[in-house]
C-alpha cells in the first residue's frame, strides 16, 4: 500500500513539474530577444564560439522534442524553438549545444550514458514483464527458476534506473554550459537570462522526478522478489 502511494505521489509531482514546465515555456516564450536571434542561430553561433563545425543544427517535428544526438552529431530543436527568438528558445538552443560542447570535450558523464543507451534502450521496456513473470513463476517462495528469472528482470530495471540517475549530471551540467555561456557573450539582457535560467531549471526537474520514480519501482520490485512484501 506504502509503494502505492509513493507512486501515485510521485506520478502526480511529475504531472505538476510537467505542466509547470509548459506554462514556464509558454511564459517565456513571450519574451522575445533583443538581439533578434531565432534558436537557430543561437545554436550555431554557440557551436562556432566552442570551435565545433562538425555539428548540424536541424528543425524536428514536435513540442519540446528537443535533443542532441551524438551518433550523427545533430543538435535537433523542435519548429518552435528552431525558428523563434524568445527567451526560452535561446534557452533550449543553447542547452541542447551544451550536450554537442560535452561530446566534443569527451564529458564522462555524457560518455557513460552513451554507453548505457544500447542496453536500456532494448532491457527498459522488458525489465518489469520479466519481474513479473518470474514472479509467477515462483520468485515470491525464493527458490527455482523462477527467482533467478525475477533477478535478471531486476539487473534490467536497475540498468534504467541508473542511466536516470547519470542523467542527471549531463543535464544540469548542459544547463550551467548554457547559461554560461548566454551571459558570458552577452547574448541576452538580464530579464531574458533570467526567464532563460528559470525554464532550464525546470527541465531539470523532470528528469529528477523521473529518477526517483525509477528508483523507487526498482525498490518496490525488489521487495517483491526478495519477500519483503507487507
Amino acid at each position: 500500500m506504502i509503494y502505492y502511494v509513493l507512486i501515485g505521489a510521485i506520478a502526480l509531482v511529475s504531472w505538476l513539474v510537467s505542466s509547470k514546465l509548459k506554462s514556464k515555456f509558454k511564459h517565456y516564450s513571450k519574451v522575445h530577444l533583443r538581439n533578434g536571434m531565432s534558436g537557430a542561430e543561437i545554436a550555431e553561433k554557440m557551436l562556432a564560439d566552442n570551435g565545433i563545425r562538425d555539428v548540424k543544427v536541424i528543425s524536428t517535428p514536435g513540442m519540446l522534442t528537443d535533443h542532441y544526438n551524438p551518433k550523427n552529431k545533430t543538435v535537433n530543436l523542435s519548429e518552435s524553438v528552431y525558428n523563434q527568438r524568445n527567451a526560452a528558445s535561446a534557452a533550449v538552443a543553447a542547452h541542447e549545444c551544451g550536450h554537442a560542447v560535452q561530446h566534443a570535450q569527451a564529458y564522462e558523464w555524457l560518455t557513460m550514458r552513451s554507453k548505457l543507451v544500447p542496453v536500456v534502450s532494448v532491457t527498459s521496456g522488458l525489465s518489469m514483464w520479466v519481474v513479473f513473470g518470474g514472479l509467477l513463476l515462483g520468485a515470491a517462495a525464493g527458490v527455482g527458476l523462477g527467482f533467478y528469472v525475477a533477478v535478471a528482470g531486476l539487473i534490467m530495471m536497475g540498468m534504467a534506473t541508473l542511466f536516470s540517475f547519470i542523467t542527471l549530471p549531463v543535464e544540469y551540467d548542459a544547463s550551467n554550459r548554457a547559461l554560461a555561456w548566454l551571459k558570458q557573450k552577452n547574448m541576452v539582457t538580464q530579464e531574458e537570462y533570467k526567464g532563460s535560467e528559470d525554464a532550464l531549471k525546470w527541465a531539470a526537474r523532470t528528469y529528477l522526478v523521473a529518477a526517483i520514480g525509477a528508483l523507487a519501482t526498482l525498490v518496490y520490485w525488489g521487495l517483491q522478489v526478495f519477500g519483503g512484501r507487507d
